[in-house]
């Protein structure tokens, strides 16, 4: 049986939606379907503004930029994620600070407020998979006094907010809860990824969910974040497009990564049906994936649920216990010679050529190395079937048996 490693939901309801676009709307970038799906995402997250853009860097790039953060200031990250954490601030200039995570693959909050400094600014914890981050235990440190006072306000913004930023990477996490409630009411800035292999996919795209403190208006901010995102000029082309809406200004120096509706059209037919069908059969999968590994003493299995807090379930990472990098490798070279498609989020930076050239060393980092060696992501997606599902399984046991451990 051939497995993929994943295929993106292309159904009916894709189609139509986005031939509804090219036929109806006849409008292909920034415009009606973009508003719609940023109201569908609000909706689904139970807050009042999300702005969507043309993915997840540059969101985050953006969320950056509006709070000040460039050269010569700090942002905080988990050594254990994909690189666009990292290059959304090194794109602004700022230096990244990467510190170890915990065993849930997730930023460790001891290692966090060991490298808060007076030039941090903000702080960008991840989750891994879907599952969320210790956010209380961040929080708690982000706002202490402790870090307030070696905070160091450089604009009105930050001297506003008076502590780092904390900005999300959510990109695997939408449908996740923490504490009961929708990701999005965790930190100050969530931001989420609608890129192909996403639980929801716009081809290509991202979202800003806004949860600053009161004092900061959200819909004020939203709309300077929606002219940020237009190279700081004060129409959308669709509004440009109207009787009489020709006229416009520039009043930022922004950045050109506005959403089209030809992409956001995608995510709208997923999104309209992704509580009560989506995320369910994810979750499914999910649970199929724990009971068939459950059978065996080498695997190290994944939680999907735990008190208040649930996983999206975006990856399957499995862990196989005892063995080193160079077997894991041999391993999933079985499986891709036998048509069972997995996968390994993440390499960790510390091991790649760009950052090993900056400095960053893997012995820096243990935790992260030791989740990395031994992990395997299996495939986990929307018309997956459990019959698939237990295939990946019993192949995934014969690839441990032929590593011949006894």
């Amino acid at each position: 049986m051939k497995v993929p490693f994943f295929k993106p939901l292309i159904d009916d309801d894709v189609i139509a939606e986005v031939n509804d676009t090219l036929t109806r709307t006849t409008w292909l970038t920034t415009g009606p379907k973009v508003r719609l799906l940023e109201q569908e995402i609000e909706k689904l997250l139970g807050i009042a503004n999300v702005l969507c853009v043309n993915s997840w860097t540059s969101g985050a790039m953006l969320a950056l930029k509006w709070y000040g953060v460039g050269p010569d200031d700090e942002v905080i990250i988990p050594a254990y994620t994909y690189s666009a954490t990292a290059l959304c601030a090194m794109n602004l200039g700022a230096k990244v600070v990467m510190v170890d995570v915990k065993d849930d693959f997730t930023l460790d909050p001891e290692k966090l407020l060991e490298n808060i400094t007076n030039k941090t600014k903000a702080i960008i914890p991840v989750d891994i998979g879907g599952w969320p981050c210790d956010y209380d235990a961040i929080k708690s440190i982000v706002q202490s006094e402790e870090v307030k006072g070696r905070f160091v306000a450089e604009n009105e913004v930050q001297t506003k907010l008076g502590r780092p930023l904390l900005v999300s990477d959510s990109a695997h996490s939408i449908g996740a809860l923490y504490n009961g409630k929708p990701i999005a009411h965790a930190p100050d800035m969530t931001v989420l990824s609608f890129h192909s292999v996403k639980n929801i996919t716009a081809g290509e795209g991202g979202g800003i969910c806004l949860n600053l403190p009161a004092d900061f208006d959200s819909q004020e901010l939203y709309q300077e974040l929606k002219v940020l995102s237009l190279n700081g000029q004060t129409k959308t082309a669709y509004e440009k497009n109207k009787v009489g809406g020709w006229r416009y200004d520039i009043i930022y120096q922004g950045l050109k990564i506005n959403m089209p509706d030809i992409c956001a059209a995608i995510a709208l037919a997923q999104i309209k049906k992704y509580k009560e069908e989506l995320l369910p059969e994810r979750l499914k999968i999910f649970d199929r994936y724990n009971q068939n590994l459950s059978k065996y003493e080498w695997a190290i299995m994944q939680g999907v649920e735990d008190g208040g807090n649930r996983s999206s379930c975006h990856l399957y990472l499995v862990r196989i216990k005892g063995i080193t990098e160079d077997q894991r490798d041999q391993m999933i070279q079985y499986l891709s010679e036998n048509q069972v498609g997995v996968n390994v989020h993440y390499i960790p930076m510390a091991m790649l050529k760009l950052f090993k050239s900056m400095g960053y060393k893997i012995e820096d980092y243990p935790k992260t190395y030791e989740l990395y060696a031994n992990q395997i992501t299996l495939p986990i997606y929307n018309n997956l079937t459990l019959e698939q599902v237990d295939h990946v399984c019993v192949m995934l046991d014969k690839a441990y048996q032929s590593l011949g451990i006894s």
